[in-house]
């Protein structure tokens, strides 16, 4: 069976690598003949990490695009990443994708705000309801948590499953090098975007814990820099993630709760935990079914919560351990690339199955 990957990203976009990519070796060896189609590719996502995106990059995606959907022979299925044309209305996209090809439609973010809760009136108008129609038609929509799942629902979606997004346990359970240093380290992973919007407001509480403590923060892929003597900031890079999570101490995930917000699928925590790191985490959307409070890590929603949570596990290393490990067997049970890539792999084949 043929299928069409139309991903978002190339392998440097997190959403499209682990919501897609990472099934693809699976879905090889159990009989799919798998292409990827990225929209942006990766060029693109550095120069917008770097603030450098350019028109004639976003002209170059949409060309690139409309190529994909013209590719032959025609795929038995398509596997797409939240829309295959950014700002078209949803009609005009379907006309383009193949006819007759059942769609799989996968969201691990809520983008319909993008278009629903835009600041233009006439934005809003016309595309508003845009990711509804795509989640109306799909054959099937996979969504990464209830939040997406209602929406799917309420827009009209015919088969919604609900599909965590998930992590390679075996990668992630051994470092390949032991630590050099022995300081406590706070740490977060993110894009330049997030660290602004989430990051940014807590470093105060942050810095000051580290001072009373000891410890310092690991802040990989904000593209900040010399942000504070104990602030270490590391770029992001697909090969050195695993290890630089491994040096954490305490991983930690803050949001804000918004309608965004809601739609994340917590892939920072499920990472750190996958790397038997306790957790503490803002209690917004999916971040409450990933952390047991007291049990895997802490949710925290005032500064003063902040304050306990940290505190405890900078003070207490075996409950650190005690915290991580049990965080860890629930990845491998329910967030692991090893408990779903079966189950991802019948609910495509059902949709070419389901064609009469």
């Amino acid at each position: 069976m043929r299928l069409q990957i139309l991903s978002r990203y190339g392998r440097k976009g997190a959403s499209s690598r682990v919501r897609m990519f990472q099934y693809v070796p699976w879905l090889e060896a159990h009989g799919w003949d798998v292409s990827i189609a990225p929209f942006f590719d990766d060029a693109y996502l550095t120069a917008q990490y770097a603030g450098e995106g350019t028109r004639s990059q976003v002209a170059a995606a949409y060309a690139r695009r409309l190529g994909q959907l013209r590719a032959r022979p025609k795929p038995d299925l398509i596997w797409l990443e939240k829309e295959a044309l950014p700002m078209i209305p949803a009609a005009i996209e379907r006309r383009l994708l193949p006819a007759r090809t059942p769609i799989v439609a996968d969201y691990d973010d809520a983008v319909f705000h993008s278009y629903d809760l835009h600041p233009r009136a006439a934005v809003r108008r016309v595309l508003g309801q845009k990711i509804d129609r795509i989640m109306q038609h799909a054959s099937l929509v996979l969504a990464g948590n209830e939040y997406l799942a209602v929406r799917a629902k309420s827009a009209g979606a015919s088969h919604v499953e609900i599909v965590p997004t998930v992590v390679d346990a075996d990668a992630y359970r051994t470092p390949s090098a032991p630590r050099s240093d022995t300081a406590t380290r706070i740490g977060w992973v993110g894009t330049p975007s997030t660290w602004r919007e989430y990051l940014v407001p807590m470093l105060p509480l942050l810095t000051t814990l580290a001072e009373q403590h000891g410890a310092r923060i690991t802040v990989i892929g904000s593209g900040a820099r010399d942000v504070h003597p104990l602030v270490d900031t590391l770029e992001w890079s697909e090969a050195a993630e695993i290890d630089q999570i491994h040096g954490f101490d305490i991983g930690i995930m803050p949001l804000n709760e918004t309608p965004w917000a809601l739609g994340k699928c917590g892939y920072k925590l499920i990472q750190y935990m996958a790397c038997a790191k306790p957790v503490v985490a803002s209690p917004v959307g999916v971040n409450r079914e990933i952390v047991e409070h007291g049990v895997n890590g802490f949710l925290a929603d005032s500064s003063e919560d902040w304050r306990i949570a940290l505190e405890r596990l900078l003070r207490d290393r075996d409950l650190r351990s005690t915290m991580g490990a049990v965080g860890c067997r629930k990845v491998l049970q329910r967030y692991s690339l090893q408990s779903q890539q079966e189950r991802v792999s019948s609910l495509l084949a059902a949709c070419v199955e389901g064609i009469d």
